[in-house]
């Protein structure tokens, strides 16, 4: 691993030697720049086309890298001219290789010829591609152009793709007629936002402080106020009106099929209802005692039941039915 630490001799002076390097008589770049007070550095030159070495004849291929001595020839304009002095590696000699900033390209200088890859449409009998008045001289038509004058291309292009380029333009010209305005309803809604997010993290770090809750706890939302609010507390309050109705409802269903049947219709659990025959059980009172100790016993089963799942959820190591009620 690279050392980040930098040791700092005893004699060393701040004022005096003004870095490390100074110090110690080395540049910065280090051995890149033992020629650097001719103007030289050594840097890293990958060659950009296929050469043929001047000393050697042999052929070099684009990308072979070399350590090259790049150094300032000139300007063109404001931009630099640089010059990489390189060495074959095949029999050591020198080839030199300039950027040309005017035509956007490198060119060789000395000791190495480039190989010519350009291709002119000229010389090879046909015409640039993109040079239709060339194309037309010539005699032969477009494939793209005959293609767009075909009656299917013009249908499609008056149908379907010039309605949608006007619409899209319309769009954009309502989105950016008025951009201050447009940036004014953002920047509102975007502050409420953030009133009401402020609003919940103030309200969650008062309760956590409150109760001691860490961080890792997530709290829920706190109810919402205002029209949303509203309109749920009255979706609520139906519900219940309704539910207190069919209640009601079935309350007097059974208050008259007591009536004119002469039974005594008595609801268990699961919404199954039983009727007790009055000429079974020793008139209206045997009938009552009957149903009220059916509800004794169902009222200490639930008791019994309840008590058990209490001491199982307090203590977990009570094992199932090994306390009762």
């Amino acid at each position: 691993m690279q050392g980040f630490n930098k040791y700092y001799p005893p004699d060393y002076d701040p004022e005096k030697h003004k870095s490390l390097n100074s110090y110690h008589g080395k540049h910065a770049l280090g051995d890149r720049a033992r020629k650097i007070d001719k103007g030289i550095l050594i840097t890293r030159f990958e060659l950009p086309f296929n050469i043929w070495c001047g000393t050697c004849d042999a052929h070099i291929g684009m990308g072979v890298r070399y350590n090259a001595e790049k150094r300032k020839v000139g300007s063109y304009y404001s931009t630099p001219i640089f010059a990489f002095r390189c060495k074959c590696h095949l029999c050591g000699g020198w080839f030199e290789i300039r950027t040309d900033p005017q035509h956007t390209r490198y060119v060789v200088v000395s000791g190495a010829r480039q190989k010519d890859e350009e291709w002119n449409p000229a010389d090879a009998g046909g015409y640039a591609i993109h040079d239709p008045e060339a194309s037309a001289a010539a005699g032969e038509t477009d494939p793209l152009a005959s293609l767009e004058k075909t009656t299917n291309a013009i249908q499609q292009m008056e149908k379907v793709e010039a309605p949608r380029i006007e619409s899209l333009q319309e769009f954009s010209e309502r989105r950016t007629a008025d951009p201050y305005t447009l940036s004014s309803k953002l920047r509102r809604s975007f502050r409420e936002e953030k009133r009401v997010l402020q609003a919940q993290k103030r309200a969650d770090e008062s309760l956590r402080e409150k109760y001691g809750l860490s961080e890792e706890i997530k709290l829920l939302a706190t109810p919402r106020e205002g029209p949303e609010r509203e309109k749920e507390e009255e979706e609520a309050e139906e519900w219940r009106a309704r539910r207190r109705e069919w209640h009601a409802e079935e309350e007097a269903k059974r208050r008259m099929l007591e009536a004119e049947s002469g039974f005594v219709v008595a609801v268990h659990g699961k919404g199954k209802a039983r009727s007790v025959g009055l000429g079974k059980v020793d008139g209206v009172q045997g009938v009552l005692k009957r149903t009220e100790k059916e509800k004794n016993s169902t009222v200490d089963k639930l008791r019994a039941t309840l008590l058990r799942n209490t001491v199982r959820k307090s203590d977990p190591f009570v094992a199932f039915g090994k306390r009762g009620a």
